[in-house]
């Protein structure tokens, strides 16, 4: 599949457009008062910290259908077992899908994933409006990602504040130093570095190196895209990671739960 001159703009624009119908249909205040748990984003954020009394890697595992790079990922999807075999095999936290134009994702997919497993889930998807925060908290998300490239810093900054409102957690992915320097201006706790460019799909990992001198002390720091042995976890983690994001390296594996243990040695 081609990839659009900016997929990322494409993306984005699609997303605003599907989340203003769904308000009209269900206004906020509506919506809200469905919520029936407190996220649990200190937890999120706690499971992905380092600690030194325990070596095994943290793997935040994504649940994912289809990726638009390469299509369909895996056509027996099912988020809720594929969630189970995570959670069974020592992911610290379970990332899923929600975007549904482009990546077969679905906001029942998080719900069914929440009743499926006990540790965090973070919602994976492109966030531009806090209607889709009380979503999020209302679907069982514990966290969820905010993409620097897709916001201006006022959006940014408003979006981390009203997650951390909700007792969300916030995942806040950058690209580059530029990204970076925006992430830590609006107050981001969780960093992600993803080393796939949203709007070319190219994949860089030197991205990592290139920004892990500058990521500040006291924030969780976490590898996310391209990793796929656990010589890559090693490597990251010597640099300084404390996290890592795996999707299509499990989620293409006959059995995602063994693919896990493997990958981080267990």
């Amino acid at each position: 599949m081609i990839a659009a001159p900016d997929l990322l703009g494409t993306i984005v624009a699609a997303t605003r457009r599907i989340v203003d119908v769904r308000e009209a249909a269900q206004p906020a205040g509506i919506l809200a008062r469905q919520q029936t748990r407190t996220p649990r984003g200190q937890a999120f954020e706690k499971a992905l910290a380092s600690d030194p009394k325990n070596a095994t890697a943290r793997v935040i595992a994504e649940c994912k259908r289809r990726s638009p790079s390469k299509g369909i990922l895996r056509a027996d999807y099912d988020p809720a077992a594929h969630a189970r075999a995570y959670a069974d095999a020592g992911a610290c936290a379970i990332s899923v899908l929600t975007e549904p134009t482009f990546f077969d994702g679905s906001r029942e997919h998080l719900r069914d994933v929440r009743a499926a497993v006990s540790v965090p889930v973070l919602r994976k998807d492109f966030i531009v409006t806090e209607y889709q925060l009380i979503e999020a908290a209302v679907l069982g998300a514990d966290a969820v990602l905010l993409i620097v490239a897709a916001l201006d810093q006022n959006s940014l900054t408003s979006l981390l504040d009203a997650a951390q409102g909700l007792s969300l957690a916030a995942l806040v992915e950058i690209h580059d130093r530029d990204e970076l320097h925006r992430a830590v201006d609006a107050g981001a706790r969780v960093i992600g570095v993803n080393s796939r460019n949203l709007r070319t799909l190219a994949v860089d990992p030197d991205v990592f190196s290139q920004v892990a001198d500058q990521l500040p002390r006291g924030t969780t720091k976490v590898a996310e895209s391209g990793i796929r042995t656990s010589d890559d976890i090693a490597r990251l983690s010597e640099i300084g990671y404390d996290a890592f994001l795996v999707g299509e390296r499990l989620i293409t594996q006959p059995d995602p739960g063994a693919a896990l243990r493997e990958l981080v040695g267990t």
